[in-house]
Order: structure tokens, then C-alpha cells, then sequence
């Protein structure tokens, strides 16, 4: 028998390496970025072109290379930053696998120059599939240029697996703003198809997350810095206004690297409580310094996943240093008990606050989270809940009145149920508000009860979605125009996606660097809320997997369905009931709400014959 097992070739052992590491431009992106900061660059250009997969080009002013090493780097595992196994537990650099230039050498066509401030001339090398095609002298200033062409040329499969350019710049531009977040001390630009996208000075970490996400952020952020034993933690966290809808500007970083870590972002939005809505995600940069020995970064390939020594104590002292600063800085909601009289009745207010209850509340762990240093182990789990069912037991002593009069007329949950009949309301018909929220009116086999806020969202996103293939919404000129400002990220989607906001009857016309002019708004809807739509939208696209497709095209539907319908506690005219009720008779789907949820529901009169009796 012929042997078997055989040795890959080194160029298809790149290119599987390259599967790993590369697997979009925005992944070669990173890696050429972060070679690029380890390479003690104070300025660093990255240059693309159709999203990348025309070319990529990083331009730095960092230390260069000499000839051998520039052929050495683009050899597989050849890295400067280990020797020993040790190293691999002791790294605070970006890079240290030694696989990036090989792998983007094995998938694309590839230039470097590269030059040290010691050497009369710098070395120029041409690299395909692997392969070194050309080396020679040049001349060229100290540091490094690196082009990279034709992604995937030699891979056909993979680069038909690229995303529209739309979706691959997004991507491209997270990478970028990942790697500027974490290192304001250097200049960072931006460059796609010959525009300037990003032009970032040197500066503090504040004054680059104003330059990122916007001049909006100014005035909304809080510092966050907590020294510790174990860890150091520094950065910042938006006021609860900047919350918003996705995860999208949420950064953490451990020893300058960006990581995930569904783990730690929960103790990050777990110390906002109930300053933010549910499922609404605040804006952070959080930087966590820790020794390198109390964690492992070499478990996945793009090394965005880590794990550390101990996740428990991590977590504490993360999520006690964002209480402790937005306590700080006055987040907390507060009251003015000068507003109310019937306040200084309360005990709380009333009652003096003697030295024994002092001593009793400062040896709390609630109280200790906030204003001790360095001990956010103390975080003391909540209160013994051991009995919490018996708060629900019922007293028969304290049954109200009521309970006991009607307990035996508890409706059984086959009574109410989504109708499965159509939707009609005949003529003269009777209908009614209920506790502002439901329309209840009588059909012929029963009772409907209609919640009016999904009906009517149901009725806009089945008109929005019909617009998408007709003439779109008609637009109403804002007699004063109003000035949409938006971050660099933020000017690249709406350019984008100009058409799709003019066919939902937005009309927005560019007015300076980072700004729009919205000219005119959907006719016949509220214009009060135009700013909050524009920016749902862009956080839609954002969320977005895929370019501008049918499925996106519903979202948008769906979110300005949701802003414009009306909301429960609203008092409706008789008139306007009935409209609402004819409206959605006549959708595609007029018994359950684009959620999924039942837009009304049946009390059948058999099942009220059956209670009473009859």
C-alpha cells in the first residue's frame, strides 16, 4: 500500500492559514493596521479602493525593515515578537503569529516597500500566490508601504462570497475605527475610492472619539477610571442618551487590543439598570490593562477572542467601575423633594438619619461598590430571596372584595383567542376605547377587542413596503430645512442610501463635511420625529448583514411604521376607530402583526352564554 499522509504544499497551506485569517478585506485590513502600530508609527494612511477588493494600501512612517527581514516576513510563522513559549504569555504587541503577510501573500497580488532610517536605500518586493516575483532596491523614506491587489484572485469561490461594496466598506471602516480608537497618540486617515473619510490628528482619547462618532459626543461623555490590584480600567462611557438601538459603537479593548465579550459587555449595560430602556445598548471605549499572564489572546486566529485567568473578578470590577462613574458624575436620575410637599412626609425624608443607621448603610456592599477604592470584590450578592414565593401565596384574610365576589368568573385562556375569521365592522356599529389602548366593537359571533397601536403599524409598514416598487411616498418641503449632523462612519451609509430615504419620502441634500440638510419630509406624517427616524434607519443599516435587499428594505419599513403609528394612551375619535378598523380589513395581513403578535382578539358569545348560564 502506497503511503497516504502527505506534506501540503506551502502555498496551500497559506492559503488554508488565509481562510482563517483573511476572510474579507476589512480582515487584511486589521492585520497590515496592527503591523503597522507594532511597527512605533506615528502616522499610519490606509488607502482603499472598491471596498477593498481592488486594493488595499497601508502607508506608514514606522522603523521599516532590512532586506532579509522584508523577505522573512512573508514567511509562514516568522514573527519578531516570540522566541520562547513563555513569550506567547507575556505579549502586549498587536501581532505576534507571524501568519497575516503570508496568508494576504498566498490570496492577493502584493507590493512592499520598506526602509530603516540607517539604510541609504530601501527594498521593494513583488509577491503573487505566494510566490516572490521580484526583489530589488528602491528609494523610498523610512517605513513601510504595503499594497495589496485582486483579493481572492486565485481563490474564484471565496471572493464570490464578498458582500456588495456597501456592506465590505462597513466592515472596513469597523476595522479602521477599532484600530484608531486604541492608539489616539498616532494620525490615522482614511481614503476610499480618492475621498478622505477620516482625517484623525493626534490627540487624547476623548478628542478621537469626537473626531469618530461626532461632535454630538462632546458634551455625552463620562470618564471612566478605576486602578486597581488586578486590572486598570480607563476610558469612556456615553450619558444615557447616546443609547441606541444596536451594539454598534460599543468598543472594549484589553492591553490596547480590541476584543468580544458577550460576558464582559453585559457587566458593562448591566451598571446602566434602569437608566436606558430595555434593548437599548449605551456607547462605551473601555480600556482594561491587565498583566498578560492573567490571560490568554492565543485562541482564535484574528486573536478578537481572549480569555482570562478568572472572568468572575473581571466582571466585578468592571461593572463596579462603570456604577462608580456614573454615580460620579451625576447620571442618576434625582428629585427635587422641594417640588412636592407630600415628599417630606416619606420616611425616608422625615425620619432622621441617626449614627446607627449611618454605620449600618456604609457596611453595605452597595454602599462599598461606589466609594471604596479598588474593592469591587466586594460586590455582596442581592438579598436572601430564598422566600420569594411567598410573597405570591395568597391570604384568604386579605382577599379583597372583589377577588372573592368574581374569582369563580376567571375567563379560561381558550375564551380570548386571535381571531381566525376576517376583520369587519358592519355599518352602524357600535365602537368604543377601552383604557385608551384597545377598540372594542361587536362582530357577529362576539366581542373584538383591537390593541390600536400594532393595527395601525400594521396599516403604515403594509403602505411603506408597497411603496418600495411604486412611486414612493410623496414628499412635503420643510419650510425650514433642518441640519442632520452625522460621524464620518455615519456620512458614508446615508450617501449610500439616499434613494431609499427619498422613496420613503426623506429628502436629504449634503451641506458640508459631516452634515445633510433634510429639504423634505414624508406628506401627511408628523415631521416632529424626523431626526430619531433618520437615525433608526442609519442603525438599521448598520445591523444590516447583506446590501440593500428586500429584507432591509422591510426593516426600514417596519422601524417607520413603528415611529409614526399611534401610540397606546392616545384618545381616538369615534371616526378615527373606524377608519383604523376599515384600514386594516383591507391589508394582506390584517389578523397578525408583522411581529408576530395577534392584532385582535375574539370573546365569543358563545363561551359568554356559557358563564351566565343562558
Amino acid at each position: 500500500m502506497p503511503n497516504q499522509i502527505n506534506l501540503l504544499p506551502a502555498h496551500i497551506a497559506n492559503q488554508i492559514a488565509a481562510g482563517e485569517v483573511v476572510q474579507r478585506p476589512a480582515s487584511a485590513v486589521k492585520e497590515l493596521l496592527e503591523n503597522a502600530v507594532d511597527a512605533g508609527s506615528t502616522e499610519i494612511k490606509l488607502i482603499v479602493s472598491e471596498a477593498g477588493k481592488s486594493s488595499i494600501q497601508v502607508i506608514d512612517n514606522g522603523k521599516g525593515m532590512t532586506e532579509t527581514d522584508a523577505r522573512n516576513c512573508f514567511e509562514r510563522h516568522a514573527t519578531s515578537k516570540i522566541s520562547t513559549i513563555e513569550d506567547l504569555f507575556k505579549i502586549r504587541t498587536m501581532g505576534f503569529r507571524g501568519e497575516a503577510l503570508a496568508s494576504i501573500a498566498s490570496v492577493a497580488q502584493v507590493i512592499m516597500k520598506t526602509k530603516r532610517a540607517d539604510d541609504e536605500l530601501g527594498t521593494e518586493i513583488e509577491i503573487e500566490n505566494s510566490k516572490v516575483l521580484r526583489q530589488e532596491p528602491c528609494s523610498y523614506p523610512v517605513g513601510t508601504s504595503i499594497t495589496m491587489k485582486n483579493l481572492f484572485f486565485n481563490v474564484p469561490a471565496r471572493r464570490n462570497f464578498l458582500k456588495s461594496n456597501v456592506v465590505e466598506q462597513r466592515h472596513i471602516t469597523d476595522e479602521f475605527i477599532r484600530v484608531a480608537l486604541a492608539f489616539p497618540e498616532i494620525f490615522f486617515s482614511l481614503t476610499n475610492n480618492g475621498q478622505e473619510i477620516f482625517h484623525l490628528e493626534k490627540g487624547s482619547l476623548k478628542q478621537r472619539i469626537v473626531q469618530l462618532m461626532g461632535n454630538t459626543y462632546a458634551t455625552k461623555l463620562v470618564q471612566v477610571d478605576e486602578k486597581t490590584d488586578y486590572l486598570d480600567i480607563s476610558g469612556f462611557i456615553g450619558k444615557p442618551e447616546t443609547s441606541k438601538k444596536t451594539r454598534g459603537d460599543q468598543y472594549l479593548f484589553v492591553n490596547n487590543r480590541f476584543v468580544k465579550s458577550a460576558y464582559l459587555n453585559h457587566a458593562i449595560v448591566s451598571a446602566y439598570e434602569s437608566l436606558i430602556p430595555d434593548a437599548s445598548f449605551p456607547f462605551f471605549a473601555i480600556f482594561l490593562d491587565i498583566d498578560p499572564v492573567h490571560l490568554d489572546v492565543n485562541v482564535h486566529p484574528t486573536k478578537q477572542e481572549i480569555k482570562f485567568e478568572d472572568d468572575k473578578i473581571v466582571y466585578a470590577f468592571v461593572k463596579s467601575a462603570i456604577r462608580h462613574a456614573l454615580a460620579q458624575f451625576s447620571i442618576a436620575p434625582t428629585i427635587d423633594f422641594g417640588l412636592d410637599a407630600s415628599i417630606q412626609q416619606l420616611d425616608a425624608v422625615s425620619k432622621p438619619f441617626t449614627n446607627s443607621r449611618q454605620d449600618e448603610t456604609r457596611s453595605g456592599g452597595l454602599f462599598k461598590s461606589f466609594v471604596d477604592q479598588h474593592q469591587a470584590h466586594r460586590i455582596e450578592s442581592s438579598s436572601n430571596l430564598s422566600n420569594w414565593k411567598d410573597f405570591f401565596k395568597s391570604n384568604p384574610q386579605q382577599k379583597t372584595e372583589s377577588q372573592t365576589e368574581f374569582s369563580s368568573y376567571n375567563a379560561e385562556p381558550s375564551a380570548y383567542h386571535p381571531a381566525t375569521g376576517a376583520l369587519y365592522l358592519d355599518e352602524g356599529t357600535a365602537v368604543s376605547q377601552f383604557h385608551l389602548t384597545y377598540i372594542v366593537f361587536e362582530q357577529q359571533k362576539g366581542i373584538t377587542v383591537l390593541n390600536q397601536q400594532l393595527a395601525h403599524q400594521q396599516v403604515l409598514f403594509e403602505k411603506f413596503n408597497s411603496a418600495w416598487n411604486g412611486k414612493g411616498i410623496p414628499v412635503q418641503q420643510n419650510l425650514f430645512p433642518v441640519a442632520v449632523n452625522l460621524s464620518p462612519a455615519d456620512m458614508q451609509i446615508v450617501q449610500q442610501v439616499l434613494p431609499d430615504l427619498l422613496k420613503m419620502g426623506y429628502q436629504l441634500e449634503p451641506f458640508g463635511a459631516n452634515t445633510f440638510l433634510l429639504q423634505g419630509s414624508p406628506a401627511d406624517y408628523s415631521s416632529e420625529n424626523d431626526l430619531s427616524v433618520i437615525e433608526l434607519i442609519i442603525e438599521d443599516v448598520k445591523d444590516a448583514s447583506a446590501s440593500l435587499h428586500k429584507s432591509y428594505q422591510e426593516k426600514i419599513s417596519k422601524t417607520l411604521a413603528r415611529k409614526h403609528a399611534v401610540k397606546a394612551g392616545k384618545k381616538l375619535t369615534a371616526e378615527e376607530m373606524i377608519d383604523l378598523v376599515q384600514q386594516l380589513s383591507r391589508c394582506n395581513h390584517c389578523i397578525t402583526h408583522f411581529d408576530g403578535k395577534p392584532l385582535f382578539v375574539e370573546v365569543k358569545k358563545d363561551y359568554l352564554n356559557m358563564v351566565f348560564g343562558l
